[in-house]
């Protein structure tokens, strides 16, 4: 029997991860599912092991107030030192493109372990944007063995790279297999649609406004290139389309960064109140995001899984970002970027409000980035191999 030891420390990965081992852990004829977390973020990770039934076999339990990008390395590269000892597994399974990935990557490499990496092959071809994203990736890709790519473009991306092309498959992400699982999960369960209409009204906004076809704008903004001017001039424009269109709700889950909410606090100060219609609140966990994100009309967010969840709900996605490891999206005309510029987030948000034919074209297109199904395909692919 084969082992297979699944890392990962952040809430993004814990959601693309978590339906991955969910699909292992079907075959324990096959294969032995060791999860290992880093706790690179804390509450928002175990948050999502909760929601999903995960208990990690290993925690490094890395977080520490005021960490830089070289305490997050070196704490996860010493860390993984040990477990992988102990576990000795024959694959070690990294996703994406956090420090955690990399880090675990190359302390797998160093114990000539392989290494699979999952949703690989994303690029922008600039090391500093996102940044230290982009440069993770590509040193993952690196390291890793097997590469399962979510699309055929960063299956090409890797093989003009030199990357051996028997070893990169295209599978789609496995974001819209957590997400459709998820979705499944609320719509079936009136318990817990209530429960989560609770949670968001104590976190700060009460859902029931949205009856009667009212509009929703979701926005989140939590990337370290936009901290600074950047998030000065995102807030600017939140702040005047909320004043431009007093019938639309501008909701905003708030990153616990003191960087994201300074300018908030900054840009809105004591007006905060005197806005009928924008709401920021408290984060939120992967559940009621969803909940919140299905509800929605227009998604505004400089995240990058955002850009491929929201479609997979007919949302259409402005990005503020200058970049994007995705142009799948534009080229599908799902997502539109917008970066940082003020009037480039009135202008588009504005259209997409009031011309519904724009609107109708961005949230009907087809979501390039799966159906689903990628976890089988990753499952079947790497056990295979090894």
């Amino acid at each position: 029997m084969k082992k297979v030891m699944l890392v990962f420390g952040t809430r993004p990965e814990a959601i693309k991860m978590a339906p991955l081992v969910k699909e292992f852990q079907k075959q324990p004829e096959r294969v032995e599912t060791v999860v290992c977390v880093t706790g690179q973020h804390r509450e928002m990770l175990d948050q999502v092991l909760d929601i999903f039934d995960i208990c990690p076999d290993y925690d490094l339990n890395i977080m520490k107030q005021g960490q830089d990008l070289y305490d997050v390395t070196s704490r996860v590269l010493t860390g993984m030192r040990d477990v992988l000892k102990e576990a000795r597994p024959d694959v070690v399974l990294v996703h994406g493109d956090t420090t955690t990935s990399t880090a675990a990557a190359l302390s797998a490499f160093y114990q000539q372990i392989p290494v699979a990496h999952i949703e690989a092959g994303l690029r922008t071809h600039n090391i500093y944007s996102p940044w230290p994203e982009e440069m993770n990736r590509l040193l993952t890709g690196r390291l890793a063995t097997y590469h399962f790519s979510p699309t055929p473009l960063s299956r090409s991306n890797l093989i003009r790279e030199g990357i051996d092309d028997r070893n990169v498959i295209v599978t789609g992400n496995t974001v819209i297999d957590a997400l459709y699982w998820v979705v499944d999960k609320i719509k079936s369960d009136k318990a817990l649609d209530c429960e989560l209409v609770g949670i968001l009204a104590k976190a700060g906004y009460d859902v029931s406004r949205l009856n009667g076809g009212k509009k929703l704008v979701l926005i989140t903004g939590h990337r370290r290139e936009n901290f600074g001017d950047g998030f000065i001039h995102m807030c600017t424009a939140i702040k005047d389309l909320t004043k431009k269109y007093p019938e639309v709700d501008f909701v905003y889950p708030m990153h616990l960064n003191p960087n994201v909410r300074k300018p908030i606090h900054d840009v809105f100060g004591e007006e905060l109140s005197d806005f009928g219609n924008m709401f920021f609140i408290e984060p939120l966990e992967y559940l009621s995001f969803v909940y919140l994100m299905e509800k929605s009309t227009i998604v505004l967010t400089d995240s990058g899984g955002i850009q491929e969840e929201a479609p997979g709900l007919g949302k259409p996605v402005l990005v503020m970002r200058d970049t994007t490891e995705r142009p799948e999206a534009l080229d599908a005309g799902t997502v539109k970027l917008v970066g940082t510029d003020y009037n480039r987030i009135v202008n588009e948000v504005s259209v997409l409000i009031d011309d519904k034919v724009a609107y109708e074209k961005m949230s009907k297109a087809v979501n390039p980035y799966g159906d689903g199904l990628a976890c089988g395909r990753i499952v079947n692919a790497l056990l295979y191999r090894i």
